[in-house]
């Protein structure tokens, strides 16, 4: 069995240290679980018992789905929830579309004109555009109660943008000439050397676009007169955070607010934590490679 190696500036911990490592992660992995469980157990508990423990539960003692079943039967949550996982997958694949093809184009040292147009990209994250030249965009375009609103002004995210041209251009140029000469052109070295290589950075950044996408609320308020075209994070913002009601005409109040808004919350949340794992083992290789080479 061989010992852990510390620098010789380092030092070997004492027990103390180590001791006080431990007892500072259990209490910061206790402060993030905590709310987590607090919140999932108060969807779960039967609304008599959330009414009598003053609208929290920590331990159910009867696991109860009125909640949930309240929520989902058709009303508002439901249509956000498909609005959301919509506008999620359809964002998500035209963000990456877009941000390959201009990053795999501003990584080739041949483009002509790449300079320019990498500076214009940059002075956009230096300077982001504010709220009214964005409104006024979006009204001069057409897109108003248009889910199209949600999706076309945030197509490219510059930080994305520059983390995946670091690492196209950590991929030897040797593969890319040899391709070269055997006739290949961009899109064909694209699609069969530069892709395949690249499942790591396209698996972060498309996480990160999918997450940005899922939680887009505020834009919702501002271009949508509609509500029922309101995403899962817009009914989140109003409904759980602003107190508003939640209940649609002919639903049954059925449940306490505190275990609809809960299971509320668990459902806008859900399908990001499901995904995160499968993609979490991407995060190291895909965004650190990408923004030291840039």
């Amino acid at each position: 069995m061989t010992r852990h190696a510390y620098p010789a500036w380092q030092g070997r911990p004492t027990v103390a240290v180590r001791i006080a490592k431990g007892v500072a992660l259990a209490i910061i992995v206790a402060l993030v679980v905590f709310p987590l469980w607090a919140v999932v157990s108060t969807s779960l508990a039967d609304p008599q018992q959330v009414i009598d423990n003053g609208g929290w539960v920590i331990w159910p003692e009867r696991l109860s789905f009125e909640a949930y079943a309240e929520i989902l039967d058709g009303g508002i949550v439901t249509r956000a929830l498909l609005v959301s996982a919509g506008i999620t997958l359809a964002g998500t694949a035209l963000s990456l579309v877009c941000t390959i093809g201009l990053a795999y184009a501003l990584s080739r040292p041949r483009l002509y004109g790449g300079k320019p147009i990498l500076l214009l990209v940059l002075f956009t994250f230096l300077f982001p555009p504010g709220m009214v030249p964005l409104f006024l965009v979006v009204q001069e375009t057409g897109l108003f109660d248009s889910y199209a609103a949600l999706i076309l002004p945030f197509l490219v995210n510059v930080f994305n943008l520059v983390v995946m041209r670091g690492f196209f251009q950590s991929i030897p140029d040797e593969l890319l000439e040899a391709a070269r000469l055997d006739g290949a052109g961009e899109f064909a070295m694209l699609r069969r050397i530069v892709l395949p290589l690249s499942k790591a950075v396209i698996a972060v950044v498309g996480l990160f676009y999918a997450v940005a996408y899922w939680n887009r609320f505020f834009e919702a308020i501002i271009y949508f007169n509609d509500q029922t075209k309101w995403p899962i994070g817009t009914v989140l913002r109003q409904y759980v955070t602003g107190g508003a009601a939640l209940a649609e005409a002919g639903e049954a109040d059925v449940s306490s607010p505190q275990s609809i808004q809960m299971a509320v919350v668990v459902l806008a949340t859900l399908p990001i934590v499901c995904v995160y794992p499968f993609l979490q083992r991407y995060f190291v290789k895909g965004v650190l490679t990408g923004a030291l080479k840039s």
